[in-house]
């Protein structure tokens, strides 16, 4: 029975001298946007080790699923991993943190679900707002991220020339009291002016 408990302790205290071996390595990483490594950042969740085969497995939970250098991070955390001297194996898995809104209990019913809003504003007309607007969406489209523009432009509503979806005209929901957004290459859109030019 004692030697039983020694052995479970030696081998507890080998465990998490492996893991902190791990997390050392991962420590290397820097997240340039929050200038820590991704260790502080809290992106490394539930790992589990095989120290005998010499087996490691992690997610990276980022932030958001359209961050430009996510391939740069997996990459990365196999290669600083492998180089530890018992690894045999690395699997890294990349995934994303669920949605945690601040003021969920005073949100309004459409935005429960919207994990991020990004705002593209300015004092001063003719700057380029909506080629920002839409350029950035699509660029996120084009990384992975569902995405929406809601144009509320009022004096100048730019949306209805700059794409040009099949379907033209906004439609309502009666039951849920809300707009339809139309679509064009998957992103949702609904512009202060609908598609044919009628105020929505």
């Amino acid at each position: 029975m004692w030697s039983s408990s020694v052995e479970a302790n030696v081998s507890a205290a080998s465990m998490e001298v492996a893991e902190n071996n791990v997390l050392e390595a991962l420590s290397q990483i820097i997240d340039l946007d929050f200038r820590i490594g991704i260790i502080s950042c809290r992106f490394v969740k539930d790992m589990q080790i095989d120290e005998a085969l010499g087996e490691v497995s992690f997610p990276l939970e980022l932030t958001t699923p359209a961050c430009l250098i996510k391939d740069v991070f997996e990459q990365r955390a196999n290669e600083v991993v492998s180089m530890l001297s018992w690894i045999k194996s690395v699997k890294v898995t990349m995934s994303t943190q669920p949605a945690r809104p601040v003021f969920a209990g005073e949100l309004l019913r459409g935005l429960l679900t919207i994990l991020n809003i990004v705002a593209v504003s300015s004092c001063k007309g003719g700057i380029g707002k909506s080629i920002v607007a839409v350029n950035l969406t699509y660029t996120l489209a084009g990384l992975g991220a569902r995405v929406g523009i809601f144009d509320t432009n009022v004096h100048g509503p730019s949306l209805p020339t700059m794409v040009s979806p099949e379907n033209r005209l906004l439609e309502m929901n009666p039951k849920k009291r809300t707009i339809i957004p139309t679509e064009y290459v998957r992103v949702k859109l609904v512009p202060f002016l609908d598609f044919a030019g009628q105020v929505v």
